[in-house]
C-alpha cells in the first residue's frame, strides 16, 4: 500500500495521486496557496480517494468556503465504510471539525494525535494561536499548546512543518531563544513555508528587531502569492513595523494594497482582526484615522461576523463598531457574547464603548478586569499587544504616565523602551 511522506497508509493504487495529494499536504501545512486546486488534482487522478476528498474539505474551510468544505466532506464520508481503521478514523475527526462541533472535534483530535501522532492533517488543527487549542478560550491555553507540541516531538524529529508548529509553541509561552533555533532549523530545511515566515516575523516582533523583520518579512513576501493564507496578516506584520519606524506612507500602503477589506484575499476572520487592529494601532501612536474605514471594517464585521462566540473577532468587532460609532453593533456585541471567552468581550466591549466616549476612567476599569487573562481570547502576543496599549492609552489620558510606564516595563518589557502611545 502506498503512503504519505508521514508513513500514513492511503487507500489509493495510484502513484500520481498519492503523489499530488503529499503535494497538496505541503501547501496546506505551509499556508501556500492553492491548496484547494491541490487536493481536487489528487482526485482527479483517483475519484475513490477517500482522504483527498478529507483534505479539499479541510482546505475549502480555511479558504472560507463551509459550504463546498461539507460538500466535500460528505463525499469522504462516503467513500469511508470501508477504509482501514486509521484512514476512517481520520475522516471521522475531520467531519467534526467541518460540520461545526468544535468541542467534540477537540477531544476526538486529541485521541487520534495520541494513536496516530504522525497524522499529520488531524495533527495540524491544535497547533499555532489559530489552532483549537489557541482558540479554546481556556486558561492556560498557551502552556497547553506548548505541552501538546512537546507531545509530538519525538514522532516528527527534525521535520520543518513540526519545527515551525513547535517554535511558536515556545515563543507565545516567552521562549524566544529556544523559539528562534527552531524556526530558523525550519526555515533551514524549507524556506518557502509561510508558516515558518510568519513565525519567524513574530521571533522578530519579540526580540525587539523591528528593521531586522522588516527587511526579512518584505524580501519573503516579494515571492509569496497574494492567494496565499497569509498574505495579508504578513503584510500586516510590515505594516506594523512601518508604523513603529514613523513611515506611515509605506504603513498606509501596505494597508490599502494588502489588508483592508476588497483588497485582502484572507480568510474575514483575518481581515477583520488585522484591520481593526492596525487602525487602532495607528490611532494610538497618534495618526489620524478617517472615519470612513471605521465604517468599512464595521460594516465587514457585521457583514461577516453577525452572530458571537469566536471571541478573538468578537474584541475587534466591537474595537471597531465604538470607532465607526455604531452603538448597536457594539451593545450586540456586548449582551449577546457567546463562547469560553464571553465574559472578555463583554468587558472589551464595554472598554471599548468608553474609549469611544472618553471616559478613560471606565476604560480603564473594563480593561484592568479583562487584562487579567486576555490570552483568553486568542491569537498571539504581538496580536493582544492591542490590548495592552489600549490600557495604557486610557492612563496616559488620565496623566497617569508613570503607571503606564510601569505597567509596559512589567508585562511587556521587551516594549519597555519603545513609544507605542502616544504620548509616552
Amino acid at each position: 500500500m502506498l503512503t504519505d511522506r508521514y508513513d500514513n497508509k492511503l487507500s489509493t493504487s495510484s502513484q500520481t495521486a498519492r503523489d499530488l495529494y503529499v503535494k497538496a499536504v505541503d501547501r496546506l501545512i505551509s499556508a501556500d496557496a492553492y491548496m484547494e486546486q491541490g487536493f481536487q488534482a489528487a482526485i482527479d487522478a483517483d475519484a475513490g480517494f477517500a482522504l483527498a476528498y478529507s483534505g479539499l474539505a479541510r482546505a475549502r474551510q480555511l479558504s472560507g468556503n463551509p459550504t463546498g468544505a461539507r460538500d466535500a466532506m460528505r463525499v469522504a464520508q462516503e467513500l469511508s465504510e470501508k477504509l482501514p481503521t486509521q484512514e476512517s478514523a481520520h475522516i471521522h475527526v475531520m467531519s467534526l471539525l467541518i460540520y461545526g462541533k468544535m468541542q467534540e472535534a477537540y477531544k476526538a483530535i486529541r485521541a487520534h494525535a495520541a494513536q496516530y501522532p504522525r497524522d499529520v492533517m488531524i495533527a495540524q488543527i491544535c497547533t499555532s494561536v489559530f489552532g483549537l487549542i489557541g482558540f479554546s478560550g481556556q486558561p492556560g491555553r498557551e502552556a497547553e499548546l506548548l505541552a501538546y507540541t512537546t507531545s509530538l516531538a519525538p514522532h516528527y524529529g527534525n521535520d520543518w512543518w513540526f519545527l515551525s508548529m513547535h517554535a511558536f509553541s515556545y515563543l507565545e509561552t516567552g521562549q524566544t531563544t529556544r523559539g528562534t533555533e527552531l524556526i530558523d532549523q525550519s526555515l533551514a530545511i524549507r524556506p518557502r513555508n509561510a508558516n515558518a515566515a510568519h513565525i519567524k516575523a513574530h521571533v522578530h516582533y519579540e526580540t525587539g528587531e523591528t528593521k531586522a523583520g522588516t527587511a526579512y518579512l518584505e524580501n519573503w513576501l516579494r515571492d509569496y502569492d497574494r492567494a496565499g493564507l497569509l498574505h495579508g496578516h504578513m503584510s500586516w506584520h510590515v505594516a506594523l513595523w512601518a508604523l513603529e519606524q514613523g513611515d506611515t506612507d509605506r504603513m498606509w500602503q501596505m494597508v490599502d494594497d494588502n489588508v483592508i477589506p476588497g483588497v485582502a484575499l484572507g480568510l474575514p476572520i483575518n481581515i477583520v482582526t488585522d484591520t481593526a487592529s492596525i487602525l487602532y494601532r495607528a490611532e494610538l501612536m497618534g495618526e489620524t484615522v478617517a472615519p470612513e474605514r471605521w465604517a468599512q471594517i464595521s460594516t465587514y464585521a457585521k457583514q461577516f461576523f453577525p452572530k458571537t462566540g469566536i471571541g478573538f473577532v468578537d474584541v475587534h468587532a466591537a474595537l471597531a463598531h465604538a470607532m465607526a460609532g455604531d452603538s448597536d453593533a457594539l451593545e450586540n456585541i456586548r449582551t449577546t457574547a457567546a463562547g469560553p471567552a464571553a465574559d472578555l468581550v463583554g468587558e472589551f466591549a464595554q472598554a471599548y464603548g468608553a474609549i469611544a466616549q472618553q471616559n478613560w476612567a471606565e476604560a480603564t476599569a473594563h480593561l484592568t478586569v479583562a487584562m487579567a487573562d486576555h490570552a483568553r481570547i486568542g491569537g498571539s502576543r504581538a496580536q493582544r499587544d492591542l490590548l495592552e496599549y489600549s490600557l495604557l492609552q486610557t492612563l496616559l489620558k488620565q496623566d497617569r504616565a508613570d503607571e503606564a510606564k510601569r505597567l509596559l516595563a512589567l508585562r511587556r518589557p521587551v516594549q519597555a523602551g519603545t513609544h507605542p502611545v502616544h504620548g509616552m
